[in-house]
């Protein structure tokens, strides 16, 4: 599973070098796409692959439903590294998540998320000032 945190920057043809500690992650490829927070998702191909069939099971009928697999399947794209370890973020993608200059990758369960730092900030700092109920684990954070 990936973890941490990493700044890179964002050069002027949309491509961030992936950090080392998460290459190995996504060498066989990756789909980028739309995150909840304005930030950008990134699985790996085996990851898609649940994701995707978890989309399919939502019902067609339920217009929640459809606006959530069109906000979150439309902006998908296809990715590889390139031979210097990058990955081009598609401008949509890009404009999407205010992705110009430094970045924030970071690691998440099943997939790597691409941050602005301002966003980034304001995402840890909001969970930092209002930490979550979190009744459906609730010995996630018991004394061991």
């Amino acid at each position: 599973m990936p973890f941490g945190e990493y700044p890179y920057t964002i050069d002027d043809k949309g491509r961030v070098v992936m950090p080392p500690a998460f290459r190995d992650f996504v060498e066989d490829g990756m789909i980028l796409t739309r995150g909840m927070e304005g930030c950008l998702y990134v699985f790996p191909l085996a990851s898609w692959k649940r994701v995707e069939t978890q989309l399919e099971g939502l019902p067609l009928t339920d217009a929640e439903s459809r606006a959530f697999v069109r906000f979150f399947y439309s902006g998908a794209s296809k990715a590889r590294l390139d031979n210097q370890s990058r990955v081009s973020v598609p401008q949509p993608l890009r404009a999407f998540a205010a992705l110009e200059g430094e970045v924030i990758v970071a690691g998440a369960p099943g997939r790597l998320e691409l941050w602005s730092p301002a966003r980034w900030e304001a995402a840890i700092a909001a969970v930092q000032d209002n930490p979550p109920n979190l009744t459906f684990c609730p010995t996630l954070w018991r004394n061991q």
